[in-house]
């Protein structure tokens, strides 16, 4: 809406000081005709502002011209500008809208904040994507976004395995984004139920309102979904006899808990047994096989047996 734009725009040249045509197009995704249009508006309207041309030229308030907002000190500002855009933002659509937000927040300062968000840019940057996971489509996120703002059913159709798939009608509650995935939390036949967004091959937000579950809170919900599926994951135990120099590198991989898993033993020093938990055998198997001599599997007999003929045909391969 062009108000909206009027406003951003007059944010922006009360925080940012003097900018050209061509960088609050650019700024604002519109034509440097559609800014000229936008400024003379403004002054129309009683607002102070100008354009000049030749070098060092742009657009620009009266030194003495400020609006009326919520005020903040710079430390707060700074604060505020560390949220950045994070990508999960973005694919909801409201990058933009955040720095709207943003702007008119600083815009009461007595001193335009004109340096702070590119300062605390150059210093701090969140990036919330996890190594080595592309970002997934998520091609009807904002479908899930209308129906969970308007609390309209949805109808969707879901990727299942091997091909399969389903068509649901369900009340969605929210939406969560962990590790730069998303997932849809919503109630299908009385039950609480999590999918993924990128596994969405269709939705449709119908016409039909629901309503929510008195006292719902979708942290809660979230955080007993996800204690749920931690509890619920294989454990595949294995008892073990390793090296006291290979501490450091399981305490790596397995976390603080470690600690809780292994005790000193008088057999042999340097030594210790320790009880470990895979999701499957082949996980503790490719895990184990490489810390080579540092570690031997006591227990199950089915896991020693295993790593010992993957040895044997690792050096067979290698062997003249």
């Amino acid at each position: 809406m062009r108000a909206d734009r009027l406003l951003s725009l007059l944010m922006i040249l009360q925080t940012q000081g003097r900018r050209t045509a061509q960088e609050l197009a650019a700024e604002l995704e519109v034509s440097e005709r559609t800014i000229h249009r936008d400024i003379e508006a403004l002054s129309i309207a009683g607002v102070p502002v100008y354009a000049t041309r030749g070098p060092g030229g742009g657009c620009d308030l009266l030194n003495s011209y400020r609006t009326s907002l919520t005020g903040l000190n710079e430390d707060e500002v700074r604060a505020l500008f560390m949220v950045s855009i994070p990508a999960p933002l973005a694919q909801l659509g409201v990058s933009q809208k955040l720095k709207n937000a943003l702007l008119k927040i600083t815009t009461e300062m007595s001193a335009a904040p004109q340096y702070l968000e590119q300062w605390v840019h150059q210093r701090i940057h969140v990036d919330v994507v996890p190594w080595f996971q592309p970002e997934e489509p998520v091609p009807h996120l904002g479908t899930l976004h209308q129906a969970v703002s308007q609390d309209r059913r949805l109808q969707l159709t879901y990727q299942l395995h091997f091909d399969a798939r389903a068509k649901w009608v369900v009340d969605p509650y929210g939406l969560v984004t962990k590790a730069g995935i998303w997932y849809l939390v919503c109630s299908r036949e009385g039950k609480i139920r999590v999918y993924r967004v990128s596994k969405v091959l269709a939705a449709k937000a119908l016409d039909d309102h629901f309503d929510r579950p008195e006292g719902f809170e979708l942290a809660e919900c979230w955080k007993a979904w996800c204690s749920d599926v931690e509890d619920s994951r294989p454990r595949y135990s294995v008892k073990t006899r390793v090296s006291v120099e290979l501490l450091p590198h399981l305490r790596s991989y397995f976390g603080d808990s470690f600690d809780d898993l292994y005790k000193q033993t008088d057999s042999q020093e340097g030594w210790i047994t320790a009880n470990l938990h895979f999701e499957t055998l082949e996980a503790a198997r490719n895990r184990l096989l490489g810390y080579g001599r540092a570690i031997e599997v006591l227990e199950p007999e089915a896991l020693r047996l295993s790593i010992i003929d993957f040895a044997s045909q690792v050096r067979d391969l290698y062997s003249d």
